[in-house]
């Protein structure tokens, strides 16, 4: 029984997460979800997806943890997220802007493992309004 409702709370967490045009952190996705499973599984699907590449985390400037889809290329095996992240100010919202891409020089003796940009400021919704 476990094994199933996993299924189905794994398979509707990535259709909202897929299909949503802003990141959702784990309270907006516990809203959206409903009753279809409590915080802890939701939590351990979030982390499920991340490992499996197919979401990825963005910690917004206030701290909080969004989740958004992966739109990179899982034929070569590379597990990259240098884009950029929109959090407006305004409204909240975080959006991954995978057209731009961010540039940096650090010094050769260093590994780098994980890029996070996040820029803030007002959306295309929150400046029109």
């Amino acid at each position: 029984m476990k094994t199933t409702r996993n299924t189905a709370s794994k398979t509707a967490i990535l259709e909202l997460i897929t299909h949503s045009d802003v990141a959702l952190s784990h309270i907006e996705i516990q809203k959206l979800i409903g009753d279809l499973c409590d915080r802890v599984t939701i939590y351990r699907v979030l982390d499920r997806l991340v490992n499996e590449d197919v979401i990825h985390k963005i910690a917004t400037p206030d701290g909080t943890v969004k989740y958004a889809s992966c739109h990179h290329n899982h034929d070569n095996h590379q597990h990259t997220h240098n884009h950029v992240h929109f959090s407006c100010e305004k409204c909240l919202s975080v959006t991954c802007l995978d057209s731009v891409e961010p540039s940096y020089k650090i010094p050769d003796n260093y590994l780098i493992k994980e890029v996070n940009f996040t820029l803030s400021g007002l959306c295309p919704d929150c400046i029109g309004k």
